[in-house]
């Protein structure tokens, strides 16, 4: 099944962040080799170039590496690991704040929300 992306982003920036959160969440362990370019090109229905610039872009940001032709693999260093999850862990909190104060919701009243929401 085609991945589904949306229109507010560039596609290998989303591309990116959902292999970033596969990672994060261990789908991928550590020094494990990742699908090719061509396979997870074809499962998302984007063209290759567009999936080389996601991977490029994680490979930047140390989470990915190249090991010769063989492929590419995820990091084995765990505070590259650690570093990107706290990355994500406060950039989502950002987000959460902004939406929250761009509708008058004060701090308080969002971590009531989210206490709320998490007992469902």
């Amino acid at each position: 099944m085609a991945w589904q992306f949306n229109n507010t982003e560039p596609v290998f920036l989303q591309i990116a962040n959902k292999l970033r959160t596969d990672i994060l969440n261990g789908k991928y362990s550590p020094d494990e080799q990742i699908p090719s370019v061509r396979q997870l090109a074809f499962d998302a229905s984007v063209n290759p170039n567009t999936m080389q610039k996601a991977l490029t872009f994680l490979e930047e940001e140390g989470l990915l590496y190249t090991r010769g032709t063989v492929g590419r693999f995820v990091t084995s260093d765990s505070s590259v690991i650690d570093n990107a999850r706290e990355r994500v862990k406060r950039s989502t909190v950002r987000t959460w704040l902004t939406s929250a104060k761009a509708l008058g919701i004060s701090t308080q009243e969002l971590i009531n929300y989210i206490k709320e929401e998490d007992t469902l």
